[in-house]
């Protein structure tokens, strides 16, 4: 294989199913106050052995942990990377790509039919933050879009493993994505779930407690949030976040029908429904602002 570099610290991964690894991210926000220790490694990344190949999911919040996340891949297995899976837009899932991307032969792509529109339109800022705050410089070559878009599902064929693949309506964001490995019954649900780290609103927060539920039906084993460790209590987590999410429906609701402006309603919200999760600081009031917005014109 190429495009290994051999000085690269492998990131640590579990393997958390016969198969199946998972590095876990940092509870810390991209770039983020703690951006010197962390280096953008704040999500949980992962890959998937087939006989035939394997695919990765999700690389990471740099260029530098998408080589650490392959020196990880090519440390577990010699079998080639035929597939990159990004869960959705947000920099600590994709700025890695660049890693894989200088493979040969070359991985395909995938992502939610609306991610290289929303690649696109962040990757200026992408760049930017990954240059203040850590000093990477990057190029636009480093921003690497999908070439197979998912606009509902698809399978993948890792060679006696299959892996299937959702688009969701828009939700934590607008180019959701999450990936059933059937032979484990392992879902990563992307930031669809987050456990630990606050939720953070980027879509549709209505369309996000839907999303939910249908979620909820799906019958798998264990659950990878975007963030926070891997679970098989997985309705625990849905059930926590949900109690988030509808607290900061209902406390807008309520303050839309007071006829609060923006920011009384956020001033008034700041400390509700934060009680053990973390980040809450860096994202309930973003979250209380997007909400406003969404509800301000609901019927």
């Amino acid at each position: 294989l190429s495009g290994a570099n051999p000085g690269v610290e492998p990131l640590p991964v579990a393997e958390i199913a016969p198969g199946v690894h998972v590095h876990s991210g940092h509870q810390a926000a991209w770039p983020g106050a703690r951006a010197d220790a962390v280096q953008g490694d704040i999500a949980n990344l992962g890959f998937v052995i087939g006989e035939h190949c394997v695919a990765v999911i999700d690389t990471g919040g740099s260029p530098a942990l998408g080589q650490r996340l392959l020196a990880a891949v090519q440390r577990t297995t010699t079998r080639p990377v035929c597939f990159v899976i990004n869960t959705h837009v947000h920099p600590d899932h994709t700025l890695g790509n660049a890693a894989f991307a200088a493979l040969e032969p070359r991985p395909r792509f995938v992502g939610h039919a609306r991610l290289r529109a929303s690649l696109a339109a962040r990757a200026p800022f992408y760049r930017e933050a990954l240059e203040r705050e850590l000093a990477v410089v990057t190029t636009a070559a480093d921003i690497v879009p999908p070439d197979l878009e998912v606009d509902a599902s698809t399978e993948l064929d890792l060679g006696g493993r299959r892996l299937r693949l959702k688009a969701w309506p828009t939700a934590h964001t607008d180019n959701d994505l999450s990936v059933l490995d059937e032979a484990s019954a392992t879902l990563f649900a992307g930031d669809l779930v987050f456990i630990g780290h606050l939720p953070v609103i980027d879509g549709r927060l209505l369309g996000w407690l839907e999303v939910m539920d249908r979620l909820a039906s799906q019958d798998v084993r264990q659950m990878v949030p975007g963030h926070g460790a891997p679970t098989r209590d997985w309705p625990a987590a849905l059930a926590t976040q949900r109690r988030y999410l509808e607290g900061v429906r209902d406390g807008i609701r309520r303050a839309l029908a007071d006829k609060r402006t923006i920011a009384d309603a956020v001033e008034a919200l700041a400390d509700t429904g934060i009680d053990g999760w973390l980040l809450s600081a860096d994202f309930h009031r973003r979250n209380l602002t997007a909400a406003y917005a969404e509800l301000e014109w609901e019927d």
